[in-house]
């Protein structure tokens, strides 16, 4: 059966149970030359940029100019503006996709176009089976329906049976957590709760494909950690994933492929390891953004400001701000001399995003490579195998020449670790903050 939504063309087939009795992998989703427009005013003023004019809009405009009300076309043309173009991927049975880009690249215009919440303006999407959706806080809820009435409204819009939905509702609300507000009208949840519910009913009520938006990010990390577990499950069982984020970690983690948006048009499809460093190149170490500027920070720990910049450099010493896991870490800090100092101490303090201190560097006490500062100079830091997992971090910078602390930045240049070779063993996955290196033996008993 073929529903057509204007342009698009959506194909949908859907007997579940012999969806999953198939052993072999199909293309449960394909798209083909998507494109979405928008039609921007350039001379309705800003409440009506794309368009939008209500009644109120029309009377006000007439009665400041009457006679240009009938001189609309003099201004000038409107523009249309491309949230998506030339869009075209496919998608097999059981794949884990993550879809990630710049802010503004298209990702939640095109799961708005998947779910059938968006029209497309040009293109062919084929779907194959039953779509569940999480784009948005409260998304296919009506708030003045109780948690039970919208556990079984959403799940007759997946177009599932009574009985289906009977199946699964306790697991749905032990894993929503909302057993004493399950009666009580939606409207009244907090975010949170929504949110848990949401999920809940998307993850469970088994959709041939998920389609999760970064809603997650509003949850608290024991409800991340919960829904990642989730979709790990359900990614195990045969369904389609496609799963939105900036949280690289957890695309990494999931995702056994990525597609990387630039500008409404796909940049990249492939490996997840090789999107995201392509990601991490092309958002986060864009001109401009590599080489940390420090001399116009001014902050009450900087006696004197001693620190002039601050450049993580890769393997071929080209600066960057990403690196791998078990990769080099190196360093260069361009120094000032304000005023000389005997034997100096340097500080790199690496932190966590809430502010943990993981890994402290410092230059040697015993024998300084600074034994004195009295002229500018470059001080590099070198560590081989750079120990912290996949997951963002922020280096501190301190100079002191004891006792005294002359210059201290409290977060001064921040940087991502991605996934990578293991203390040359090979990839892995990992958990946790560090990783270390370490030999095995086993002897048959």
């Amino acid at each position: 059966m073929k529903r057509t939504i204007g342009p698009g063309v959506f194909e949908a087939t859907g007997d579940h149970q012999a969806a999953n009795g198939l052993k072999e992998k199909m293309s449960v989703l394909t798209v083909e030359n998507l494109g979405k427009s928008y039609r921007m005013m350039a001379n309705a003023g800003p409440r009506t940029h794309f368009g939008y004019r209500t009644l109120r809009d029309d009377v006000m405009a007439w009665l400041k100019a009457p006679l240009r009300w009938f001189r609309r076309d003099a201004g000038l043309p409107p523009q249309d503006f491309w949230a998506l173009r030339e869009v075209s991927f496919s998608v097999n049975q059981g794949d884990v996709v993550g879809i990630i880009g710049h802010n503004g690249a298209g990702k939640s215009t095109l799961l708005k176009i998947l779910s059938r919440i968006t029209k497309p303006t040009l293109g062919e999407i084929r779907l194959r089976g039953r779509v569940g959706s999480l784009l948005e806080v409260g998304t296919g809820f009506h708030p003045e329906l109780t948690g039970r009435e919208n556990i079984f409204l959403n799940g007759a819009i997946l177009g599932m049976r009574r009985h289906e939905i009977l199946k699964k509702f306790d697991q749905i609300v032990e894993f929503a957590e909302i057993t004493q507000f399950l009666d009580t009208p939606v409207k009244r949840y907090s975010s949170g709760m929504y949110v848990r519910l949401a999920f809940a009913v998307a993850a469970h009520l088994e959709p041939e494909i998920l389609i999760v938006d970064e809603v997650l990010a509003v949850g608290d990390i024991a409800f991340q950690r919960k829904c990642m577990g989730r979709m790990r499950e359900v990614g195990r069982s045969g369904t389609t994933i496609l799963f939105v984020s900036h949280n690289m970690p957890a695309i990494e983690s999931l995702c056994t492929r990525a597609i990387l948006l630039d500008h409404g048009k796909v940049a990249l499809d492939g490996g997840v390891g090789q999107i995201v460093q392509e990601y991490h190149r092309r958002v986060l170490s864009g001109p401009g953004e590599v080489v940390t500027d420090l001399r116009s920070l001014e902050l009450p720990s900087r006696v004197y400001k001693v620190f002039r910049s601050a450049t993580l450099l890769d393997e071929k010493g080209q600066p960057t701000n990403f690196l791998q896991v078990g990769g080099r870490f190196h360093i260069r800090l361009v120094l000032d001399a304000p005023v000389p100092v005997e034997s100096p101490v340097v500080t790199l303090g690496i932190d966590d995003q809430i502010g943990q201190r993981l890994l402290s560097l410092q230059t040697p006490l015993t024998n300084p490579v600074l034994p004195r500062l009295q002229q500018p100079g470059t001080l590099d830091c070198i560590v081989e195998a750079l120990p912290l997992a996949p997951g963002e971090y922020w280096i501190k910078l301190g100079f002191a020449g004891v006792p005294d602390e002359i210059d201290e930045i409290e977060r001064g240049v921040r940087f991502t670790v991605t996934e990578g070779e293991l203390f040359g063993s090979g990839r892995g996955h990992h958990r946790g903050v560090c990783i270390a290196p370490s030999q095995w033996c086993f002897e048959p008993s």
